[in-house]
């Protein structure tokens, strides 16, 4: 079937309309930062640079780090634009852009997204790393799908929803697990997580500065939260569209955070660069490996 213009945009130089990336220009692993500012320094540490962009929050730079192709590329700040980039990516390496038509065999990506939290379990220390084995999606987006049953975590939705006392006019929230070839690959170096991903930076996330809460007790209810072995132990606010996004498209995705602020214990390292660099290296020399 020929997928509309009207659905997939196609830039005159055949670039996916909002990345300004061609099918050619993306590799197969794939590194997602947030910051648009963080790709020059990802890419710094590629031993060959070969081909780069940049459209409003979507900076790349594809090249080869110890003989393996990478791109990197910024997504800006939260689950929609998630929605973009995912949608774009996979259209990049499964739709023939002269034909329009999705390819015959599937290519499979593996997307690693490196991130900054609060933590709000008080044994997780400042700067430590958490990969989340959990994504918790209270931004919604995974809801517009019409797979999203297929790919979430249904008995710990419900689970929670109780727990939390939730509100029925909030969104639904999912709960998608990451690859676990990519969990398996950080196994060792990173602390396990169960990630709430929040709609917004401020009320989304239990912060109050002049406006209440619809739901007051949401720190303590979410800290305290326990169901399979699992611990909710972070927030940010991309990883849940992105590991929900994948498993339904057919991709290998995940998201590790430095910890840069801690809910629990009321503080946060806003001098946290370096060791964001530090975890940018764990990640290109984890993917590989």
């Amino acid at each position: 079937m020929r997928i509309p213009e009207s659905e997939l945009i196609i830039n005159s130089d055949g670039s996916a309309f909002h990345l300004h990336i061609r099918p050619e220009q993306l590799a197969d692993n794939i590194i997602l930062v947030g910051d648009p500012g963080r790709v020059p320094m990802a890419a710094s540490h590629l031993d060959s640079i070969e081909a780069e962009g940049a459209s409003r929050e979507f900076v790349w730079a594809t090249g080869l780090y110890k003989g393996k192709r990478l791109t990197v590329l910024s997504t800006g700040i939260g689950a929609d634009n998630i929605d973009i980039v995912m949608t774009e990516l996979d259209a990049l390496a499964n739709v023939d852009f002269t034909t329009r038509e999705v390819k015959p065999e599937h290519r499979t990506l593996t997307i690693l997204r490196i991130g900054t939290c609060g933590a709000i379990q008080p044994e997780i220390p400042l700067g430590g790393f958490i990969f989340s084995h959990i994504s918790i999606g209270c931004d919604g987006l995974l809801n517009w799908y019409a797979d999203r049953d297929k790919v979430c975590l249904l008995d710990f939705e419900e689970a929670f929803k109780k727990h939390s006392h939730w509100v029925k006019h909030l969104p639904d929230p999912y709960f998608v697990r990451s690859s676990q070839q990519l969990i398996d690959r950080f196994a060792d170096c990173t602390v396990k997580g169960m990630t709430v991903c929040a709609g917004g930076f401020y009320g989304p996330q239990g912060r109050v500065v002049r406006e209440g809460l619809a739901l007051p007790d949401m720190l303590e209810d979410f800290e305290s939260f326990e169901y399979g072995g699992y611990k909710i132990t972070n927030f940010e606010m991309e990883g849940s569209a992105l590991a929900g996004m994948s498993a339904m498209l057919g991709h290998d995705a995940g998201t590790v955070c430095c910890v840069v602020a801690h809910r629990y214990l009321k503080g946060a390292n806003p001098d946290y660069k370096a060791r964001v660099e530090e975890l940018v290296q764990l990640v290109l020399d984890r993917l590989t490996a």
